[in-house]
């Protein structure tokens, strides 16, 4: 499967509950976040329990297909726990790109190069990457050329751009809320399908079937109810690839 839906809340606690059993959980107890908050431990509070979903999809689509030496990049890595879970999985070239200046206080930051910056203009060089993972990053001030052209640029032919991202099958308006400094987006069906397509043209395709079914609204939040969508795109060659090469960033 390229695209999931989150169907039920149950499916989220289940896979908190499989995350949690294979020691992979790094969400942040409510009790170090009292002590992050008062400043008396300095730290990240990471993770959220209502990413267990995707979180655990992006993880088993990684160690199906993607090799423990092969470099990984988590965009928008601040206090997410992907990296942590594929630390602990074994996986030794792991980067995470985030404009916060704090993500310097990421768990592993010993075996994790964090990078602070804009993740659609980076300096990596091209075909960096084996795989580049986004948890919930692409509804915020999204722009669908100017991320899949790095992405792409990044990745390597037959890499992985595998993430999640807020949705809902009908639209969800959101005009006026800003989250983070930015426009946020609740993607719709439609909304979705060109995104998919955007992607296409960046030679970024979908690895499987596409189901953009959705039965429960999962997820409360700045008073809209919505779900999460999961996806899985590869980077192939394409005729007329729109890629300049010689523009790294």
């Amino acid at each position: 499967m390229s695209l999931e839906v989150l169907a039920k809340s149950v499916d989220n606690l289940r896979a908190r509950a499989e995350i949690r059993r294979r020691g992979l959980d790094f969400v942040t107890p409510w009790f170090t976040k009292v002590l992050h908050k008062t400043r008396i431990v300095r730290g990240v509070n990471v993770g959220l329990l209502e990413k267990s979903w995707d979180v655990l999809r992006t993880l088993q689509f990684i160690e199906q297909r993607v090799s423990k030496t092969t470099p990984i990049l988590d965009l928008g890595a601040y206090a997410s726990e992907v990296l942590c879970s594929l630390h602990k999985l074994g996986f030794s070239d792991l980067t995470g790109i985030d404009l916060n200046p704090t993500l310097t206080r990421m768990p592993y930051k010993q075996n994790i190069k964090y990078v602070t910056g804009d993740f659609a203009h980076t300096e990596f060089p091209n075909e960096t990457f084996g795989a580049i993972t986004a948890i919930s990053v692409l509804e915020h001030g999204f722009c669908g050329p100017k991320v899949f052209r790095e992405v792409s640029r990044m990745l390597k032919t037959g890499g992985y751009f595998i993430g999640s991202t807020d949705y809902w099958p009908e639209k969800v308006d959101t005009s006026g809320v800003t989250v983070y400094g930015l426009d946020w987006t609740v993607f719709s069906k439609d909304e979705l399908r060109n995104l998919i397509e955007e992607a296409r043209k960046y030679g970024l395709v979908p690895v499987g079937e596409l189901n953009f079914e959705a039965s429960e609204r999962t997820v409360s939040w700045l008073n809209r109810d919505y779900t999460f969508a999961w996806f899985a795109f590869q980077k192939v060659n394409v005729p007329g690839d729109p890629i300049d090469k010689d523009s790294a960033s």
